[in-house]
Order: C-alpha cells, then structure tokens, then sequence
C-alpha cells in the first residue's frame, strides 16, 4: 500500500504541472515568407477557408444553388443571418417560432476549428459524449438539451448517420434548430436538430489557400477555388474544395490524427428560374483513436478513495496499443439538385442524394482487471461497419391568400434507404496495461479477425410534412403543420456459427408543430410554440439495430413547449433571443420489472426544463460578438430503476456559456479571443459519476499584410486546462490541452 501511495503522490504531481508543450514548426516562417504576390487578388476581410466572413456576416439563403455564400468585397457585410438555408423555414430568423443558432463559417474559421466538434462549442447546451461502454457509436456523438442527438446531423437537409469526425472544410454555416423537430426532420431530433450547409458554386471568381501549422505537429492546408463557366456554359460554375490535416492532439499521448477530403460541385442556371446542382464530397481518415480513461470502480479497495472518480493519473496517460489500435474511415456523399421557381410566389426543389460512410476501428476501452487490482485490461472494442443511405426529397413553397390573410406553405415528401452492417471480429487477449505507468507499444500477439459473426440492418423511410404560416394582418402570424413517418426495418443477427436470428419492425406516427408570433415593431418579436417527436425503438444510441426486448416496442414520444423573443438591433447589425422551454419524454423506456412485463417497457419520464440566451452580429462596425448561455434543470421523473428517479439526466450539464468577439483595426490589425463554460455533468442518469465543471479560454490576433496575404495565430485552451470533455459508461475522454497555430491565408 506504501508503494501505491508514492504512485498515487507522483502522479499527482504529475496532473498539477502544467506543461506549456512548445513545439513550433519554424519553417512557416518561410513559407510564408515566399508568398508570392499575384495580381488581381481581392482584398482579405478575414482569414477564412472560404469566402471571408465574420461571426455575423451575412448568411443569405440562396435563390438557388450556387447563391448564397458569402463573397469578399471592400464594403464588410453586417446584417445577421435571414435563417436556415432548408425551404422547410420560410420566416426570417427573426420571426421563426425556435431557438436557431447559425454559426457562420467566418467564425469557426476565425477560430481554427478543425472539427465538427470544435465547431459546435459555439452553441451551449449541446454536450459531446464518448463512444461504447454505455455511450454509442464513435464518431461525433452528441447530446442537445439532454437528449441524445448522434442520428440528427444533417447534411444540406438530408441524413448524414455515419459515425465518423466530420471537418468544417467545405462547410458554409452550420445550423442547429433546438427543441423537437420530427415534423420537420423526422424521428429522432428530441432536443433537436443540426444541418450542415456546404460551400456551393457561385456566379464570382474565387482562389484561396490556407496553410496552417502548429504545436503538437498540426500541419493542415485547405484550397478553395471556384470558376464561373461562363465561356463555355452560360449562367454556371464550378467550385472545388479540398483539405489535407494532420496532427496530434494536445495534452495526449499517442492520439494522432489524419485525413484528405475533396469537394467538387457544378452549378448550372445560376440566377435563372431553373437551376440544377451536382455535387460530391470524398472525406478520408487514419487516425490513432482512444477512450481514454478509466472510472474507478465503486468496489475498487486499492483506490477505495477514488470509488466513481476519474483514476488518479495523468490525463496524458494512453491505456490503446499502437500495433493494434485504429481507425481507418471514408465517407462519400453525391448529391443532385434540381430547382425550380414558378414566379415569384412558388419553388419546387428535388434532392437526390447517396451516401457511404465505412469505419474499421480497433479501439481500447481501458477497464479495471478486479476490485484488488489496478492493472487494466485493454478491451478490444472492433467495428467494420459500413453505413449507406439512398434518400430522394421533394420541397414545395407557396404563397397565396385568402382574402385578407395571407399564407405560406411548405410542403413535401420524402423516401429513403438505409443500410448498415457490422461484421464482428475477435484478437487475442491484449497485455495488461499498468494505471499509473501505461506501455502502448507493448507487443500484440494478434491478429484481430472476423469471428464471423454479423449484424446487418435495412430501414425504409417514408414522409409526407406540410405546414401552413398564416399572416394575421401585419402583427401576427400562425403557423401549423404535420409530417406522417412510416419507419420499416429489418434487422439479423448472425451468430459466430452461422445461426441467423431475424426482427422487423414498422412505424407509424404524425408528428405536428404549432405556433405564434407577434411582431413588436420593426425590429422585435415574441413568440410561443409547441412541437413532438418520437423516436423508433430501432433507432438507438449504437445505430440501427433491434432486440428481443426492443422488437415490440413502440416509440418513445417527446413534447417541447418554448416562449421566447427575438431582437435585431444597431440598424440589424446585431440580433439577440431569449427563450424558455420545457422538453418532457412522457414514455422514456425502462427496464420491466413485473412478473408479465417484457425486458424494456415504455414507464420512464424525462423532463428538461431551461432558459436559452443568444447573441450575435456586430455591436460596431469593426467590434463583432457571438455568445450564448443555456440554464437546464434536468429530472428523471419516473423510472423502475430506483436510483434514477430524481436524477439529473446523463451529460446534461446545468449551466453553459460561450463567448467568441474580435475587434478589427484600420492598419489591417484584428484581435480576438472567448471563453466556454461547462458545468457538471454526469456519465448516467444514477448521478454517480460526476465529470467536473471546466472553463476554457482562446484568443486569436491576425494582421493584414497585403490585399493576397493575411497571418493568423490561434491559441486554444489558453490556461492548459485538464478537463473531461467527453463522458462514457466506463470511460471517459479528456479534451485537448493548450495549442498554438500559425495560419497563412493566400488570395489569388
């Protein structure tokens, strides 16, 4: 015991110290010392790796494909985003009846994110959750307003289920519509929503490259180049994105990353009644991944003190194996639009789209061997899964009026496929890892091979939605709508022997949506709605997938109510919204406790109940912000598992705050910087296992050279925070520590 007392001392030690982590490429500075000028080149509003544009530049939705993205002029744009790019939002942001957060691609390219993940630290309540052991698939998995949310993440309207790390490179804006929105996207969505808007082709030249290095070997470099057609075909263009990434990921040890993406797409009609767009995007993945560390198990005697604690070690610690762990993923997404506009008052848009998403990953859940030990097994948690979806949208808006009242509807259909089968593989047992003192290049007797067991799944989709928003004069508007989902899947299971076990399952729900909203004035409204959604026993948290307790099961259904309000301010320049809501779970499933009940039954009920603050644009001309703050008072108000009821719900955190602002100076000098807030989270809905509350701060400082060359540098986590950022069943994964990055932004 005296010996485990100095290892627990020393590795205290070793979490208090915190290490600065130098590490700079010094030949950037060359590069960019050889930039060459290029004639022709537009002036720099702001590094970016698209069309420059601030944290409240505007985010118009385009008339058709092609429009719509922010363009570089000498004359800043300043008004906020109008709302969503989707055709199922026909208001104004400011008089849509929900909370909508648009992040604009000028500010995450302001701030150097380079994931998904990074992105969304700009919108509060959404909470990142680990993979396995409890918490789903890898990849960006994530909770909005306490519900899970890893099947609502959208790509320009239509499922994106892939489980895999997406990167912002050909990302315009990213919109995240919260509280439930079946009726506009279908199952799932209980907190909400998140759809992703790609760059797409536009009527004005553009050249661009971003070079990036940094600490931590972080080298990335993305192009943007789009080319009107106008020579050979009239009213088109064709815009290619393109990125190589790579590095390690601060404050871990051995964590590495590395991927390629390409994005073309071709544009035809631009500016006419009919427009069409083709367009295809290829994103490649090797990466070194992890779990991270282990919770200390409550029966744990060596560390009886840390019962349900992170394990006393360094956060630098990597419990994986380097010659049997991976993650190999690619993703392609083709994508066809045709749109068409009848006049004025009418557009009809088809979308069709096919994806692929593959994942072959050998991953280490590090889990303790007994209760007298504090050696570790390294769980091989392998998945070779392949993921497709098929899916065709139809979208209509309309205008017309019925003697003083006017209307404006959306409607449309929707049919898909989708696909997804995991064959299971087995190795030998792996070395045991020591807690306090982990080997990752142990050897590994290997290989890990397909056991010949496999699940594979198919799930058909059928929707129809329409809703109607009804001008009452010129103060108030109603608006109403339904969306009927028939959800049909198919699920096997193979057995190692070859024995095939079969489950099907078909659902039907309305999901509906109603609302109002009062003008106040030119500039305000208040407003008042109410929305369900419902979401498929079939449908979990580890894809799609159905059991002998799940098979019988209908959908759990979820209501939220919110009252809110919405400002724009300073001539639209800045706009501001307050909101509460309560979402309630009124079946949340929970284990059969009778005699006569099956496995799961549908007895629980969630609640969330909270206030939403939100604000963005530019509170100057040269002074921009980007901040919000969500409070959530989460329950379990009932549930056959005891030690639940009157829980918080898992990864729910009470309070989150973000803030992201920068100031432009005429000498072609802009500062910036801002602070996130979590609070305490917990990695179940029993409350045992508490991930500390954590402040983070960034800052950025960039400077004009030229009209063709502009330098940035990026720190983040400036105070080398140690924190968990993503909470699992066993496990959980702590976030990246402090990080500097120099960028390069080239015009030509």
């Amino acid at each position: 015991m005296r010996k485990l007392s100095r290892k627990i001392a020393r590795n205290r030690r070793r979490l208090e110290k915190k290490a600065s982590r130098p590490g700079w490429i010094a030949t950037f500075a060359l590069a960019a010392a050889a930039t060459v000028a290029v004639p022709g080149a537009r002036p720099v509003a702001a590094q970016s790796e698209a069309p420059a544009s601030s944290p409240s530049d505007a985010v118009t939705p385009s008339d058709g494909p092609g429009e719509g993205t922010d363009v570089v002029t000498d004359t800043i744009e300043v008004t906020a985003p109008a709302r969503p790019v989707s055709l199922k939002y026909t208001e104004p942001l400011r008089e849509t009846p929900q909370t909508i957060t648009i992040v604009p691609s000028g500010l995450f390219a302001e701030q150097g994110a380079t994931t998904l993940r990074d992105v969304l630290r700009n919108v509060t309540g959404i909470s990142i959750q680990a993979g396995e052991g409890g918490g789903g698939l890898p990849g960006d998995n994530l909770a909005i307003r306490g519900f899970a949310a890893r099947n609502d993440i959208f790509v320009d309207g239509v499922r994106d289920f892939g489980a895999y790390t997406r990167d912002p490179y050909n990302l315009d804006q990213v919109e995240v519509a919260k509280g439930p929105a079946s009726a506009i996207a279908g199952r799932g969505s209980t907190g909400g929503v998140i759809n992703l808007t790609t760059k797409a082709p536009m009527s004005q030249a553009l050249h661009s490259a971003v070079l990036s290095v940094g600490t931590d070997r972080f080298e990335r470099a993305t192009i943007d180049l789009n080319q009107p057609l106008d020579g050979a075909i009239p009213d088109s263009a064709l815009r290619v994105n393109a990125v190589w990434s790579q590095g390690d990921t601060p404050g871990r040890d051995e964590v590495n990353n590395s991927r390629w993406g390409v994005s073309p797409s071709l544009a035809f009609g631009l500016g006419q009644a009919t427009r069409g767009q083709l367009s295809y995007s290829y994103l490649s993945q090797d990466n070194l991944p992890e779990y991270g560390l282990p919770w200390v198990p409550a029966t744990n005697r060596p560390l009886a003190a840390f019962a349900d604690r992170p394990a006393p070690v360094s956060f630098d610690n990597f419990y994986g194996l380097v010659d049997r762990d991976h993650e190999d993923l690619e993703t392609g997404i083709a994508n066809a639009v045709v749109e068409h506009d009848f006049g004025s008052a009418a557009t009809l848009r088809s979308t069709l789209r096919y994806g692929d998403a593959s994942r072959d990953s050998v991953i280490t859940a590090p889990r303790f061997v007994s209760d007298g030990s504090t050696d570790l097994n390294r769980q091989l948690q392998s998945r070779l899964l392949d993921d497709t979806i098929l899916a065709h949208q139809t979208d209509l808006n309309f205008q017309f009026a019925t003697g003083e009242v006017g209307h404006t509807v959306a409607a449309g259909v929707e049919l898909s496929r989708e696909t997804s089968r995991n064959r299971l593989r087995v190795g030998p047992t792996a070395p045991l890892a020591d807690l306090f003192n982990p080997d990752p290049h142990q050897p590994y007797a290997g290989p890990v091979v397909l056991s010949g067991a496999r699940t594979e799944s198919e799930a058909d989709t059928t929707a129809a939605y329409a809703f109607d928003t009804v001008s009452l004069g010129a103060d108030w508007k109603v608006t109403a709508g339904l969306r009927w989902d028939r959800f049909e899947v198919d699920f096997k299971n193979v057995a190692v022997g070859g024995a095939a076990t079969d489950f099907g399952r078909t659902d039907e729900y309305v999901s509906w949506k109603a609302a109002a909203v009062r003008a106040l004035g030119e500039n305000g409204s208040a407003y008042v709605g109410i929305g369900t959604s419902f979401n498929p026993s079939a449908d979990g948290n580890t894809g799609l997938a159905l059991t002998a307790a799940l098979v019988d099961l209908e959908p759990e259904t979820s209501r939220t109510v919110e009252a809110g309000t919405k400002w724009d301010l300073l001539g639209s320049r800045l706009s501001v919204n307050a909101a509460l809501f309560r979402s309630e779970k009124t079946n949340a499933r929970t284990p059969g406790v009778l005699p006569t009940d099956p496995p799961t039954v549908l007895d629980g009920e969630q609640r969330v109940d909270g206030i939403e603050l939100g604000l963005t644009g530019r509170i100057t001309p040269s002074w921009s912000a980007f901040a919000g703050f969500t409070h959530m008072e989460s329950e379990v108000l009932r549930s056959n598992v005891p030690a639940e009821v009157g829980k918080e719900l898992a990864n729910t955190p009470e309070n989150s705050f973000s803030l992201w602002t920068s100031y432009r100076f005429r000498a072609g000098l802009e500062i910036g910087g801002g602070a996130s807030y979590v609070g305490d989270r917990f990695s179940s809905n029993t409350n045992v296992r508490r991930a500390p509350a954590y402040w983070l701060a960034d800052a950025t400082v960039a400077y004009e050279f030229s009209d063709r060359l502009t330098l940035r540098l990026n720190g983040s986590n400036l105070a080398d925070e140690r924190y968990i950022d993503r909470v699992g069943g066993g496990h959980f994964i702590p976030g990246p520590g402090r990080s500097l990055a120099l960028t390069t932004q080239i015009k030509f």
